[in-house]
């Protein structure tokens, strides 16, 4: 038998062909460039300690290099930050990562950066240094506004330094008790301090917002539409519950029938259109300002303060209030608050009583404490007719934004500004202001941040001179009663049915009336 020729290069039988080696090679290519390199975590661990080397609870602002807010599991998080009890540990790519680290307004906030490498652990012991103790002076600060689940509230108050939270938990369309057991009590204190009430409520429809603190149970407002039953039903009901009732901006659209009636104990000034890193430039489904006269970013915020300057020239005596919607927009618990001066007994009581009273400053930022010839704010100068009220006035202000000047308002003007050398701190005397007729005035701080109105206002003071006690102004009056005209013109387009639209136009014919009496008693133009 022949024998066949063996062909030199040939391969053994086992081994791909040339071809074959060729095209597993690229392959072996496409997959390395197509499935990423196997790289592990590397892990950050951070304790954030106080002047005594304690930890602290605080805010923290993490996010990597593309800017993505970045979680820690098992922590409150909200929009843009969590918060921890000084301590948190995560697991991270690695990359690089970019941290705040704030507790509200008392606290210098910290920034910086850390490099996360594979499989290595990281750790960052830092402090946070208090600029001021306003609690050993007396002063406790709380917010109206927050939306936050109620387990996470302790944490969420201790973070940001804060000390009365009335949570939110019904609302129009949402009532957390539906199918709950109502608790009892509602009021809850914790760290000895600390107060926060989980039977807070809100009305938000067509005219705005109210906000109804302090009752036991929810009112019945789920089958409420936008414009029926008008929001005084509910007010009303709030009231005869015992409710403290807060306005929660100044420019929803039916302030001026809230104003009239005099059903609020408040009003929002430093409310939630004031965020920490953005500016609501829009007055939502209030009455618009003019946009060219007070622009964006900061015009929303002067629009706020004008308001209630209006409100006060017509003689009404309201406290500001603060709140900051955390859970709804993007800030943090306690960014919008309102600081209460209770002097040596602090509690839940107390608390709203000097709110009430008007011993109390609102901020963002800057910490603002007056005293007007040594009185807090919402005192009221009393003298006889014919005499002039000359009032000498010292500030303390530190703030960790620079404050180019400190303004005094009186009767709604800018009556002096004084410069803040330096931007951040002024201790001491500011002059003073003279009345020879009846009036309100304030102190204000607004910082030169250009993203957001950041600022701090005191609550006013009020003069009282000769037998009219209080100044009425006609041009402010005749601003809410032309505001009461067109408000009451929009409410047949969301409200058809007859006899529901005579039962809310009722109280704004109520309120047209009571401004209309307001211009023609006017004592000042």
């Amino acid at each position: 038998m022949q024998e066949k020729k063996k062909n030199s290069s040939s391969l053994p039988a086992f081994l791909p062909s040339l071809a074959n080696l060729r095209l597993l090679y690229a392959s072996a290519i496409v997959f390395l460039f197509a499935v990423p390199a196997f790289a592990a975590n590397g892990s950050l661990r951070v304790e954030i300690a106080d002047e005594k080397g304690k930890p602290v609870p605080c805010q923290v602002y993490l996010h990597d290099a593309a800017g993505k807010s970045i979680r820690a599991p098992g922590l409150p998080f909200w929009h843009d930050h969590f918060v921890c009890d000084g301590a948190f540990e995560l697991s991270l790519p690695p990359g690089s990562y970019e941290y705040e680290i704030e507790r509200g307004p008392e606290y210098r906030p910290l920034g910086g950066s850390v490099t996360i490498e594979d499989s290595r652990r990281t750790t960052e012991n830092l402090h946070l240094a208090r600029i001021a103790d306003l609690a050993s002076d007396g002063w406790y600060s709380g917010e109206l506004h927050v939306h936050r689940p109620v387990e996470q509230i302790p944490l969420l108050m201790q973070a940001a330094d804060l000390h009365v939270a009335p949570v939110i938990t019904w609302w129009n369309a949402t009532n957390l008790w539906a199918n709950r057991e109502l608790p009892a009590p509602t009021l809850n204190r914790f760290d000895g301090n600390r107060f926060y009430d989980v039977m807070a409520g809100e009305d938000e429809r067509e005219g705005g917002a109210l906000l109804f603190l302090g009752l036991k149970k929810p009112l019945a407002i789920t089958a409420a539409t936008r414009e029926h039953p008008s929001p005084m039903k509910f007010a009303s009901e709030a009231r005869a519950g015992g409710a403290w009732i807060d306005i929660e901006k100044p420019f929803w659209w039916d302030v001026p029938v809230w104003l009239a009636t005099g059903v609020a104990d408040s009003i929002g000034i430093a409310n939630n259109h004031m965020c920490r890193s953005t500016m609501y430039e829009n007055e939502a489904w209030g009455k618009p300002r003019d946009s060219k006269r007070l622009p964006s970013p900061l015009g929303n915020g002067y629009w706020s303060q004008e308001i209630y300057y209006h409100a006060l020239n017509c003689g009404l005596r309201l406290p500001p209030s603060a709140g900051s919607a955390s859970g709804v927009l993007p800030n943090p618990v306690g960014y919008n608050r309102v600081y209460v001066h209770t002097g040596d007994k602090f509690d839940d009581t107390s608390w709203w009583d000097g709110l009430k009273a008007g011993r109390s400053f609102v901020t963002n930022g800057p910490l603002l404490v007056t005293r007007a010839a040594g009185h807090l704010p919402g005192h009221v100068f009393s003298v006889d007719a014919g005499r002039t009220l000359e009032i000498p006035l010292d500030v303390s202000l530190i703030s960790n934004d620079n404050v180019p000047v400190i303004e005094v308002i009186k009767d709604g003007q800018v009556a002096r500004t004084v410069p803040v050398d330096g931007g951040t701190s002024f201790k001491g005397s500011i002059g003073s202001i003279t009345f020879d007729k009846s009036g309100w005035f304030l102190i204000r701080a607004v910082t030169d941040n250009r993203r957001t109105f950041r600022f701090a206002s005191t609550a006013p003071y009020y003069v009282e001179i000769g037998p009219d006690k209080r100044r009425v102004s006609r041009a402010s009056a005749q601003f809410f009663l032309d505001w009461a005209i067109e408000r009451a013109s929009r409410v047949p387009n969301k409200l058809d049915d007859p006899a529901q639209l005579r039962e809310v136009l009722e109280h704004h014919t109520r309120a047209r009336e009571f401004w209309e009496k307001k211009v023609s008693e006017a004592n000042d133009d």
